[in-house]
Protein backbone atom coordinates (compact mmCIF):
# COMPACT_ATOMS: atom_id res chain seq x y z
CA UNK A 1 0.00 0.00 0.00
CA UNK A 2 1.44 3.64 -1.09
CA UNK A 3 1.63 6.65 1.06
CA UNK A 4 -1.28 7.55 -1.15
CA UNK A 5 -3.66 4.82 0.02
CA UNK A 6 -2.39 5.42 3.52
CA UNK A 7 -3.37 9.03 3.24
CA UNK A 8 -6.63 8.47 1.84
CA UNK A 9 -6.95 5.63 4.37
CA UNK A 10 -6.32 8.59 7.30
CA UNK A 11 -9.08 10.46 5.54
CA UNK A 12 -11.40 8.14 6.10
CA UNK A 13 -10.20 7.30 9.75
CA UNK A 14 -11.01 11.24 10.26
CA UNK A 15 -14.29 11.94 8.44
CA UNK A 16 -15.47 8.59 10.62
CA UNK A 17 -14.33 10.55 13.64
CA UNK A 18 -15.21 13.84 12.68
CA UNK A 19 -11.76 15.38 12.59
CA UNK A 20 -12.31 18.65 11.34
CA UNK A 21 -8.38 19.37 11.05
CA UNK A 22 -7.40 16.04 9.79
CA UNK A 23 -9.87 16.03 7.37
CA UNK A 24 -9.38 19.36 6.24
CA UNK A 25 -5.28 19.14 6.37
CA UNK A 26 -5.44 15.53 3.78
CA UNK A 27 -8.65 16.87 1.60
CA UNK A 28 -5.64 19.58 0.71
CA UNK A 29 -2.79 16.98 0.34
CA UNK A 30 -4.86 14.50 -1.72
CA UNK A 31 -5.91 17.85 -4.29
CA UNK A 32 -2.24 18.95 -4.12
CA UNK A 33 -1.02 15.33 -5.28
CA UNK A 34 -3.72 15.17 -7.74
CA UNK A 35 -2.81 18.25 -9.18
CA UNK A 36 0.95 17.40 -9.10
CA UNK A 37 -0.33 14.34 -11.45
CA UNK A 38 -1.80 16.31 -13.95
CA UNK A 39 0.35 19.26 -14.04
CA UNK A 40 2.46 19.22 -16.98
CA UNK A 41 2.80 18.38 -20.53
CA UNK A 42 1.05 14.96 -19.20
CA UNK A 43 -0.50 13.06 -16.59
CA UNK A 44 1.15 10.91 -14.22
CA UNK A 45 1.23 8.79 -11.66
CA UNK A 46 3.59 10.39 -8.47
CA UNK A 47 5.50 7.65 -6.12
CA UNK A 48 6.14 8.00 -2.56
CA UNK A 49 9.08 9.80 -3.05
CA UNK A 50 7.38 12.88 -5.19
CA UNK A 51 4.06 12.31 -2.88
CA UNK A 52 6.15 13.20 0.19
CA UNK A 53 7.89 16.28 -1.78
CA UNK A 54 4.28 17.48 -2.38
CA UNK A 55 3.57 17.29 1.73
CA UNK A 56 7.01 18.99 2.12
CA UNK A 57 5.56 21.97 0.17
CA UNK A 58 2.74 21.38 1.77
CA UNK A 59 4.12 21.51 5.00
CA UNK A 60 6.88 24.36 4.60
CA UNK A 61 3.70 26.74 3.11
CA UNK A 62 2.12 26.21 6.86
CA UNK A 63 5.54 26.96 8.39
CA UNK A 64 5.24 30.29 6.60
CA UNK A 65 1.70 30.93 7.08
CA UNK A 66 2.22 30.77 10.57
CA UNK A 67 5.13 33.05 10.97
CA UNK A 68 2.91 35.48 9.19
CA UNK A 69 0.42 35.10 11.10
CA UNK A 70 2.31 35.51 14.30
CA UNK A 71 3.92 38.55 12.49
CA UNK A 72 0.37 39.80 12.31
CA UNK A 73 -0.50 39.20 15.41
CA UNK A 74 -3.16 36.47 14.48
CA UNK A 75 -1.98 33.48 17.35
CA UNK A 76 -5.08 31.79 16.79
CA UNK A 77 -4.72 31.34 13.06
CA UNK A 78 -0.80 30.59 13.45
CA UNK A 79 -1.96 28.28 16.03
CA UNK A 80 -4.44 26.76 13.64
CA UNK A 81 -1.48 26.38 10.94
CA UNK A 82 0.67 24.54 13.35
CA UNK A 83 -2.18 22.04 14.08
CA UNK A 84 -1.83 21.41 10.15
CA UNK A 85 1.09 20.97 10.18
CA UNK A 86 1.66 18.73 12.74
CA UNK A 87 -0.93 16.31 10.97
CA UNK A 88 1.28 16.78 7.64
CA UNK A 89 4.44 15.94 9.62
CA UNK A 90 3.01 12.29 9.70
CA UNK A 91 3.76 11.51 6.38
CA UNK A 92 7.44 13.42 6.19
CA UNK A 93 10.15 11.43 6.96
CA UNK A 94 12.26 11.90 10.07
CA UNK A 95 13.85 15.17 10.23
CA UNK A 96 17.94 14.82 10.93
CA UNK A 97 18.88 15.83 14.10
CA UNK A 98 21.08 18.95 14.09
CA UNK A 99 24.13 17.20 15.35
CA UNK A 100 23.85 14.53 12.63
CA UNK A 101 23.21 17.67 10.09
CA UNK A 102 26.11 19.15 10.96
CA UNK A 103 27.96 16.09 10.40
CA UNK A 104 26.80 15.46 7.11
CA UNK A 105 27.67 19.27 6.39
CA UNK A 106 30.93 19.13 7.39
CA UNK A 107 31.68 15.66 5.89
CA UNK A 108 30.11 16.84 2.26
CA UNK A 109 32.08 19.95 2.29
CA UNK A 110 35.44 18.24 3.53
CA UNK A 111 35.13 15.46 0.96
CA UNK A 112 34.05 18.59 -1.89
CA UNK A 113 37.05 21.05 -1.06
CA UNK A 114 34.14 23.98 -0.81
CA UNK A 115 35.79 26.58 0.62
CA UNK A 116 34.50 29.66 -1.07
CA UNK A 117 31.48 31.74 -1.59
CA UNK A 118 31.77 30.88 -4.70
CA UNK A 119 31.24 26.97 -4.15
CA UNK A 120 27.84 27.50 -2.71
CA UNK A 121 25.39 26.40 -5.22
CA UNK A 122 27.87 23.15 -5.77
CA UNK A 123 28.17 22.29 -2.11
CA UNK A 124 24.29 23.00 -1.52
CA UNK A 125 23.79 20.29 -4.10
CA UNK A 126 26.08 17.93 -2.75
CA UNK A 127 24.60 18.19 0.42
CA UNK A 128 20.88 18.03 -0.32
CA UNK A 129 22.04 15.32 -2.13
CA UNK A 130 22.85 13.18 0.88
CA UNK A 131 19.92 15.43 3.20
CA UNK A 132 17.50 14.39 0.94
CA UNK A 133 14.59 15.54 2.45
CA UNK A 134 14.87 15.07 5.65
CA UNK A 135 15.74 18.56 6.64
CA UNK A 136 14.67 21.76 5.81
CA UNK A 137 16.55 24.03 3.13
CA UNK A 138 17.06 27.21 4.97
CA UNK A 139 18.93 25.44 7.77
CA UNK A 140 21.31 23.99 5.13
CA UNK A 141 21.58 26.64 3.84
CA UNK A 142 22.73 28.25 6.88
CA UNK A 143 24.75 25.05 7.71
CA UNK A 144 26.52 25.56 4.78
CA UNK A 145 26.99 29.22 4.48
CA UNK A 146 28.30 29.24 8.08
CA UNK A 147 31.23 27.37 6.52
CA UNK A 148 32.10 28.94 3.67
CA UNK A 149 34.46 31.95 3.48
Amino acid sequence: MGLLDDIRADLTEAMKAKDKLTVSTLRSVVAAVQEAEVAGSAATTLDDKQIQKVIAAQAKRRVEAAEAFEQGDRAEKAADERAELSVLEQYLPQQLPENALVEIVERVMAEGGYSTMADMGEAMKAVNGEVAGRAEGRVVADLVKSRLS
